[in-house]
């Protein structure tokens, strides 16, 4: 089956089986009710949690309803676990969509804790994610995967580098010393390197501070997290990584293009300056992808250079192919907008990466799942 003969085929079971049973059964479901319904049969997150039948000692209890939980939290724009759960005792519908028949079933808010806890160990809502964008795109091609990145503030103590001048200059002493000496640096490893899980480990994951210059020419400094993202032409995340927040964007080009890859093929992978690098050309044409990738003025006359070159097209009245398809990274930017208003990007009360990841996937889990939705519409 092809991506429109899967959503027809969803969107009849939704509206003419599900919807009409459900509703016998709850009354009338709102619009936020009635998406979370769409959500959850869509992503099936109760399939990836681990089986514990024939296993020694006392059955864990709750995990399907705190996991469907967990992305209704995100539906519902809660930013709390204790407002999420005050909620819950009030919402009849809500709680039984869940899997909680009563107010005395719900857990209590260190139980929530403690299996998000799991959840994050797991890399529950980053494996249901993939899986997702793996079944939805099998055998389709996407036209433009765009790659950008995002800050991530958190409310943790950030790990101190030292006088930020200093570090700059033993920075630059320290990378002449190893080109001088052939040591790879890191983008030349990971374009050498098959594992995908050992490019991840070597990426940089503690809290620190970032600083990343917007389209405007505006520098914003924050204290946490970067997340990268790849996002294609209907503004679905295709994949999504969490590095520390001072990880340049170029060093983690290569594992998210090769994340992507394993879930969707595309044609043009889209990218900013920041990624005008040679391994990171190489790598996207190496998986068979088209790398358009804005210049960096490095220096001055490559500087001078580039601006010779824009102006002679103006005054010639043309533009290439590439330059008109620069032109659609909107979804990328639109993807940023989305969840950092609605889906938990602005506002993070987890620390530690692994847990800050796990409220970061459930955001972009919930984010591609409305995607997809949007398209039977």
């Amino acid at each position: 089956m092809n991506l429109r003969s899967k959503l027809s085929q969803f969107w009849y079971n939704i509206q003419s089986l599900l919807f009409p049973e459900l509703e016998e059964y709850l009354g009338k479901l709102p619009p936020t009710h009635a998406k979370l319904v769409e959500i959850l049969e869509l992503i099936h997150i109760e399939e990836f949690l681990p089986k514990n039948q024939f296993c020694l000692g006392r059955p864990p209890k709750d995990r399907v309803p705190i996991a469907r939980g967990y992305v209704a939290k995100m539906v519902f724009k809660f930013q709390t676990t204790r407002g999420f759960i005050n909620y819950l005792k009030q919402d009849r519908q809500l709680r039984q969509i869940c899997g909680w028949d009563s107010v005395r079933d719900l857990p209590s808010e260190s139980k929530f804790s403690r299996v998000f806890q799991e959840f994050a160990k797991l890399s529950l809502p980053e494996k249901v994610h993939a899986a997702l964008i793996n079944d939805w795109y099998e055998g389709e091609i996407i036209g433009h995967v765009v790659k950008d990145s995002t800050p991530i503030e958190a409310r943790e103590k950030g790990v101190k580098k030292g006088n930020a001048k200093e570090r700059k200059r033993e920075k630059d002493r320290e990378r002449s010393r190893k080109k001088r000496m052939g040591v790879p640096n890191r983008r030349q490893r990971q374009i050498e390197e098959v594992d995908l899980d050992k490019m991840l480990d070597d990426l940089p994951k503690e809290c620190d501070t970032g600083m990343k210059k917007s389209s405007q020419g505006y520098t914003k400094i924050w204290k946490g997290y970067k997340l990268h993202s790849a996002v294609d032409d209907n503004c679905i995340p295709i994949a999504a990584i969490l590095t520390s927040a001072s990880v340049n964007d170029c060093e983690v080009a290569i594992p998210l293009a090769k994340k992507a890859d394993q879930v969707a093929t595309n044609f043009y992978d889209l990218m900013d300056a920041a990624y005008d690098h040679p391994e990171i050309k190489e790598h996207s044409i190496m998986l068979g992808h088209v790398p358009i990738i804005d210049k960096c003025p490095n220096n001055k006359g490559k500087k001078l250079e580039i601006e010779a070159e824009k102006k002679r097209k103006r005054i010639l009245g043309f533009s290439t192919a590439e330059d008109s398809r620069y032109k659609e990274r909107l979804p990328k930017e639109r993807f940023n907008a989305l969840y950092k208003d609605f889906y938990g990007g602005r506002i993070n009360y987890y620390k530690g990466h692994e847990k800050v990841s796990c409220h970061v996937m459930f955001g972009v889990l919930v984010v591609a799942a409305t995607g997809i939705i949007k398209l039977t519409l």
